[in-house]
């Protein structure tokens, strides 16, 4: 069996995003939560660029990684910490959670080992040009994203004004 680097540098970034996204939703610290988080999304970053999709791992980076941490922080910073929240879990909701985890390997595990996968993932040399790209996201025709873009630039905007809204009230 012959492995090369490239798949090397794939195992240990997906073992990596395994272990951070564990992480993130086991802490009890909500600020490592969000360091956990950003780690995730720099390692789904990674798995773009392993693929030669160099647009959509700047993409990431940028808007996910920066942008979606940055609100996380803020509203984290904004908002107090209330120590009464730590409260113990059921034994039939941690029940219901191992049964729901379980069952949710067993359909991942079905369908990886029910579909046959492509020996050659990623088609080396086929990048979409820039302006193509700049076009479609800053259209405002039909499967262009201009729309959806500021939708969502306001739901945020709407976020952060409703946390510092919170965060104020006494």
């Amino acid at each position: 069996m012959n492995i090369t680097l490239q798949q090397v540098v794939f195992y240990v970034v997906a073992v990596l995003i395994a272990f951070f996204s564990v992480m993130t939703v086991t802490t009890k610290h909500i600020l490592r939560s969000a360091t956990y988080l950003l780690f995730v999304l720099f390692g789904t970053a990674m798995l773009y660029f392993i693929l030669d999709y160099t647009f959509l791992g700047a993409a990431q980076i940028i808007v996910y990684a920066g942008g979606i941490v940055v609100l996380y922080v803020f509203s984290i910073l904004l908002t107090r910490s209330d120590k009464s929240l730590n409260q113990h879990i059921k034994k039939s909701k941690l029940a219901a959670a191992a049964v729901t985890a379980l069952g949710g390997g067993v359909i991942i595990l079905f369908c990886i080992f029910s579909h046959s996968f492509a020996a050659q993932i990623a088609p080396s040399g086929n990048e979409l040009d820039m302006e193509v790209i700049g076009q479609t996201l800053m259209g405002s025709g039909k499967y262009q994203y201009l729309l959806p873009f500021e939708a969502v630039s306001i739901l945020l905007l709407a976020c952060m004004i409703g946390g510092i809204v919170i965060a104020r009230k006494k």
